[in-house]
């Protein structure tokens, strides 16, 4: 499996996300060899307004879960990929870069919807609002790579405006949002648990570092914000244990938020391969590829 060190230095993002979409599939079908991970990729759960007939119910006696069975032009959906820009995705260790690691998870995601021939768009969250920034349409995956290749970080996460339009369709709809979810309230997390419904599977990626998590505070330090460069100097030994129980509550508060049946929330180190964060994720949902 590749490390994130050496998939960050392949320049060509489409070559990354094909890369690491292999890797992907490969994990995958071998866990469905043991028995575990996704469905079978032409069933998905019953949802309010379906044809109560057009339930599996000789699975259900199996199972007790209510499946339809779906025909290949069916079971497209929308895959929607929503990318922090804020500042502080600009955080780096060990030469890794947190925007880089986004980009590649959210364009890898983005190949396998295309090679399954899923519908594939792009938003962002930047400096307050939430736009689209590709719709789904015939040269819609390379129109996001482009972007994916193009975009900047900066400002903050912070947000009061949002475009309706882009999360209230009635379509079927994988919404994937990677992000620090650094912001000074819970605004953003209470937001995209508003987006959760019956027909709209959502995955939340929130990227840390690992000394974010556990820091490594010698002396004085000087802390710098990357979303409105503010600088404190304070003093380690003072701070170290405060910070680590404040940010862990903040985390707690967080996941308490994003706590729903559609929703699917994983906090993990993007020093952790690319394709195995995929693997993890996507074995929890029905998505196949």
């Amino acid at each position: 499996m590749l490390l994130n060190q050496e998939i960050v230095k392949i320049k060509n993002l489409q070559l990354a996300a094909r890369l690491v979409s292999e890797q992907v599939a490969l994990g995958m079908h071998r866990s469905r060899r043991n028995g575990v991970g996704v469905e079978f990729e032409q069933y998905r759960h019953y949802v309010a307004g379906d044809d109560p007939k057009r339930i599996d119910w000789k699975l259900f006696a199996r199972t007790g879960k209510h499946q339809i069975k779906e025909s290949t032009s069916e079971s497209q959906l929308t895959v929607t990929l929503f990318l922090d820009l804020s500042g502080s995705m600009n955080y780096a260790e060990s030469e890794v870069n947190r925007l880089q690691i986004a980009k590649i998870l959210l364009a890898s995601l983005g190949y396998m919807a295309y090679i399954q021939n899923d519908n594939v768009q792009l938003g962002v969250v930047q400096n307050g609002e939430i736009s689209l920034l590709v719709p789904s349409g015939k040269q819609a995956f390379r129109n996001v790579l482009y972007q994916l290749e193009n975009l900047k970080a900066g400002g903050k996460l912070d947000f009061g405006n949002i475009n309706k339009d882009v999360i209230a369709t009635k379509q079927k709809e994988l919404i994937v949002v990677v992000s620090d979810l650094f912001s000074d309230d819970l605004d953003f997390a209470n937001e995209i648990k508003s987006w959760a419904m019956p027909g709209k599977e959502i995955i939340v990626l929130q990227l840390l570092g690992q000394k974010e998590l556990d820091p490594d505070f010698k002396e004085m330090h000087r802390f710098r914000d990357l979303e409105t460069g503010k600088e404190l100097e304070l003093s380690a030994g003072n701070i170290r244990e405060k910070y680590k129980v404040s940010f862990q509550n903040y985390l707690s508060e967080i996941e308490k938020v994003l706590t729903d049946k559609h929703i699917h929330y994983s906090r993990l180190t993007f020093d952790t391969p690319v394709a195995e964060i995929l693997t993890q994720t996507l074995s929890k949902i029905k998505w196949s590829f």
